[in-house]
């Protein structure tokens, strides 16, 4: 007799806002400039339908916080009037010389997203999740692909020197209108993205 299994204890979330689909398509072509010209299978690249403008990780989190979290978005959401940030430029975390992550960068000359992501912080705060460690504090940015754990040395500062020599320029817009709380779904492909919840933005921003 077989049993149906019990729902997991914990959910992997976080707090994202989705781009649009011209943007992810400009995205991964550059991630295809960029496999062409790195070593082979020193990066893997994560799927660009599945890229995010990420404001806070979460983690496993149980589903009774799913309400208090829910909340937490709405009233973060009524500070900021819709707007619009723009992606473009590589990087690297932590720096180019010792290559973890490769990213494109995210402008937000207004500061709206700034402001967006403080608040969300301070909210998740109270719930008992960690703060953003580290001096770097919130960069914008869209993951492209994280580094193999075995590339080190002279290949690793090859990789850095070929993301810093490639330009791409302004790579799209995104207009911001509100923000969603995703989950994540580990498979042996990639992660699985779904969302759970979103929040309008604007109705109380001055």
């Amino acid at each position: 007799m077989s049993y149906p299994l019990a729902a997991p204890a914990t959910l992997r979330t976080f707090i994202a806002i989705e781009l649009p689909p011209a943007l992810c398509a400009q995205l991964s072509d550059v991630m295809t400039r960029l496999d062409m010209a790195l070593p082979a299978r020193a990066v893997r690249w994560v799927r660009a339908e599945g890229i995010h403008l990420t404001l806070k990780f979460l983690g496993d989190t149980p589903h009774s916080q799913l309400g208090p979290l829910q909340s937490i978005i709405a009233s973060a959401a009524q500070i900021v009037a819709p707007f619009e940030c723009s992606a473009g430029d590589l990087g690297c975390f932590p720096n180019a010389r010792q290559p973890r992550v490769v990213w494109v960068g995210v402008r937000d000359p207004a500061g709206a997203l700034e402001r967006l992501q403080r608040a969300i912080e301070a909210g998740t705060a109270r719930l008992g999740y960690p703060r953003e460690a580290g001096e770097r504090g919130f960069n914008p940015h869209l993951t492209l692909g994280r580094v193999g754990r075995d590339v080190h040395g002279p290949v690793a500062k090859q990789i850095g020197e070929i993301v810093q020599a490639t330009k791409t320029g302004e790579l799209g817009i995104v207009r911001v209108d509100r923000v969603n709380l995703m989950k994540s779904d580990l498979q042996a492909g990639g992660a699985i993205y779904a969302r759970l919840y979103d929040a309008p933005l604007g109705s109380q921003a001055e």
